[in-house]
């Protein structure tokens, strides 16, 4: 099946390379034929999700220069694959920054790749431009070289809540991933349940790296408790594993609630039948992004 990004993802980097487009010409005027070298950092380059984040940008570089056709400043991409790991992350911004000498990174992928990568480029005065990275613990880093155009996972927690509050739950378990992006969102959620009244009795951290044997521990954990009420917050590979061990074990059926945060809604349109159908009956909370004739026409190209 055809994997889709999610619709804010592609909005969001077209319009990161449109805004950096436009803050270079501002800055390099009417100069000829002046070339600005723009790192991009993408996870696995050879992945459907990374091909599709590079069309997007090559597509807003394309729109960009179509409607300016006397723009001389002209943006070089150089790509670089953090395969999905922190140091390697941070090793491909360095090099962009020391070798290439880019005047912006674009990337990378992840909050906790993203955390390390902010620090470089605050220290070379590059500034770093993230589509992707959410976690709200990012905002607090004290660097003026970071740009956020994603939507802080934050945002969504005033929503978990309402749904809670209009269940009457009076009880709820997070269950996230245990890295920067599990953790960073946390304190929010709990602050959002505490103004509706719902409790937090335990908190389930489950590493990425997590075997099938361990999360299938960690349920049988959750079903020794008396709350029924689960908020998942993790990235899909991790929340498609969870939600099949559930599912064996019986906690899909009814008596139980499962809420997912956008990490796993999104991604429900690109997802295997079989991993659907272990996800059946949980509720989702994702962006609203309005289905605009201009949308229409990005989605189809």
């Amino acid at each position: 099946m055809k994997k889709k990004m999610s619709t804010s993802t592609l909005v969001f980097s077209s319009l990161i390379v449109f805004s950096l487009s436009s803050s270079i010409l501002l800055v390099m005027g009417k100069k000829t034929s002046v070339s600005v070298n723009v790192g991009v950092i993408l996870d696995d380059l050879e992945s459907v999700s990374s091909k599709v984040r590079l069309s997007c940008i090559e597509s807003a570089i394309s729109d960009f220069y179509s409607s300016r056709g006397n723009t001389q400043t002209r943006l070089v991409l150089s790509i670089r694959d953090s395969r999905g790991d922190v140091v390697d992350a941070a090793a491909a911004a360095l090099d962009l920054i020391k070798n290439v000498q880019v005047q912006a990174i674009l990337g990378p992928k992840s909050s906790m790749q993203t955390n390390f990568v902010i620090d470089l480029g605050g220290k070379a005065r590059v500034p770093i431009i993230s589509f992707s990275a959410t976690s709200p613990s990012l905002t607090s880093l004290p660097s003026t070289y970071f740009f956020r155009a994603a939507q802080i996972d934050s945002s969504q927690v005033k929503a978990v809540g309402a749904i809670i509050k209009a269940f009457g739950w009076r009880e709820a378990v997070p269950i996230y991933i245990d890295n920067e992006f599990g953790n960073g969102v946390l304190p929010y959620l709990i602050d959002a349940l505490q103004i509706v009244e719902a409790r937090v009795p335990y908190r389930s951290a489950i590493s990425g790296s997590a075997t099938d044997d361990q999360i299938e521990k960690e349920l049988f954990k959750l079903m020794t408790m008396q709350t029924r009420v689960f908020i998942v917050h993790m990235p899909g590979p991790l929340g498609s594993r969870l939600f099949a061990k559930a599912q064996k074990l019986g906690m899909m059926n009814e008596g139980y609630v499962w809420i997912m945060t956008d990490g796993l809604s999104n991604i429900l349109s690109s997802t295997n039948a079989s991993v659907i159908s272990s996800m059946q009956g949980a509720l989702g909370v994702r962006t609203y992004v309005p289905k605009t004739k201009e949308l229409v026409t990005f989605r189809e190209r």
